[in-house]
């Protein structure tokens, strides 16, 4: 469905309907679901990123806060219905981006730093670099080889990248003195996008976020489930700045009843990708979901069992609910979408569309290969992107494809790397994304792998993922219904 299209027949009922939000990192999209999971309404907004220099992305908190209620009130309204009929809210967000504001007075220090800014680039070298990182993986190499345990694994090679919150977290408080000041005094909240839109809705009352949003900043270990005190240390980062982790599917609180005219019941809080699993139903050990989007995703649901991290792929936790902790391990490669869109601005293709059948039209790229900024197992953030093998007889179509194919043949690299590394035999896999629309992409990725690709029709899985957990909260769908 389009952004913002009603569906038709949506008249105000006295059901209950479930609203799924995924703030993502080129869209904010609401959609409105029904006890049968069928969108009755949805809006979307573009997300603006600003980058007031190199290297350097942003999100102004201001105007993200004004498109998430935008998006909430379009769709509620788009669907025909009332608030008062909204049972609850699940909110799918953006990983790794994250804010500090003063505890009291609720200002932030600085916008959104995105999970794609590059700032702390020269942080991450010098630790790289230095005799400390080194001391700590012959530490931890000696204890995992003394005690078996893999919770020593990950330190014994640990590098930093610039993906990672905890190194621009201590870029914040080594450059900003107004939040390093209010750290030491214990005013300054942490948060990323949930926490702080959770914090916004309920007026500052509630503050806390989940543990799949937690797992995903790297600041949080998996094996303890608790905040990184060892990390934390290391990096300057005061232990005090950390919200309190609740389950995925949870009862939050409510939105103050002014900013919908009502109080909203909040059910849910969910990193994007594991929100996208959930929306998947990858709810059994060896499924695999395949998020082709702005950045590119390959999940394992790994159940009970947490894989220690083995390079190239990290444990996170996926969601929590009650007694119950499913574990995900997660490879990603960076400048998916964000390569196809640097080809239509500079106009190889006018529509998205079109690429596939243009990648089809010829029978090969005529040996140009496109090479991407990132590949699986660099951290390089001055790694530049570039194409080889460029002829007198080289036409768009031959650019297009080689970057059609790029995708494909990274997540053909990151699939073995995969099936090499976690020994779970490998279930279904299921795409979701906007690059899964691409049918020259997933056919080519099924071929290597050499593995069926299942793609739903409707690939907003995150906000999906995100209305389920908050219906098992809000008693809208059973735990029977959705597995």
């Amino acid at each position: 469905m389009p952004c913002g299209q009603p569906e038709s027949g949506g008249a105000a009922a006295p059901a209950r309907y479930v609203l799924g939000v995924d703030v993502g990192s080129t869209a904010v999209k609401c959609h409105v679901y029904d006890r049968v999971a069928a969108v009755r309404g949805s809006s979307c907004r573009k997300v603006e990123s600003l980058y007031p220099r190199p290297g350097w992305v942003e999100l102004d908190p201001e105007v993200l806060w004004s498109q998430f209620i935008g998006v909430i009130k379009e769709a509620v309204q788009a669907a025909g219905l009332h608030m008062r009929q909204v049972a609850g809210l699940g909110i799918s967000t953006q990983r790794a981006t994250f804010i500090t504001w003063h505890k009291k007075t609720g200002k932030p220090f600085h916008n959104f730093i995105s999970w794609q800014d590059l700032r702390s680039a020269e942080l991450v070298n010098s630790w790289n670099r230095s005799l400390l990182l080194k001391v700590i993986h012959v530490i931890f190499t000696m204890l995992h080889f003394l005690t078996g345990n893999d919770r020593y694994l990950a330190p014994s090679f640990l590098t930093f990248s610039t993906h990672q919150t905890s190194m621009k977290l201590s870029w914040v408080f080594k450059n900003i003195p107004e939040a390093d000041e209010a750290a030491k005094k214990n005013n300054c909240c942490f948060g990323t996008v949930d926490t702080w839109l959770l914090y916004r809705l309920t007026k500052g009352s509630v503050y806390a976020t989940d543990y799949s949003n937690a797992s995903s900043t790297g600041i949080f270990e998996p094996f303890t489930k608790c905040w990184n005190p060892t990390l934390s240390n290391l990096l300057s980062i005061p232990m005090s700045v950390y919200p309190p982790v609740k389950d995925t599917s949870f009862n939050f609180g409510s939105t103050d009843s002014e900013i919908f005219g009502v109080s909203v019941p909040i059910m849910s809080l969910v990193a994007d990708q594991q929100s996208a699993m959930f929306g998947e139903c990858c709810f059994h050990p060896g499924d695999v979901k395949l998020t082709m989007g702005t950045g590119g995703f390959w999940n394992i649901n790994t159940g009970g069992n947490l894989y220690a991290s083995k390079r190239d792929l990290y444990p996170l936790i996926g969601w929590k609910i009650g007694d119950e902790v499913v574990y995900i391990t997660e490879g990603c490669m960076s400048d998916i979408g964000n390569a196809i869109k640097w080809a239509q601005d500079i106009n190889l293709f006018t529509n998205v569309d079109e690429t596939a059948e243009m990648a089809r039209s010829i029978a090969d790229s005529q040996g140009v290969c496109f090479v991407p900024g990132f590949q699986v197992s660099a951290n390089d953030p001055c790694l530049c992107a570039s194409f080889m093998g460029l002829k007198p007889t080289t036409s768009r179509n031959h650019l297009v494809r080689a970057i059609l194919e790029s995708v494909a043949f990274r997540n053909k690299q990151l699939y073995d790397t995969i099936v090499k590394k976690v020994h779970i035999p490998l279930q279904t896999v299921r795409a979701d994304g906007g690059v899964s629309n691409n049918s020259f992409v997933m056919q080519m990725t099924s071929d290597l792998i050499n593995k069926k690709i299942e793609k739903p029709a409707n690939t907003d899985m995150s906000s999906l993922g995100a209305a389920f957990l908050a219906g098992l909260a809000s008693g809208g769908y059973s735990a029977g219904e959705e597995r």
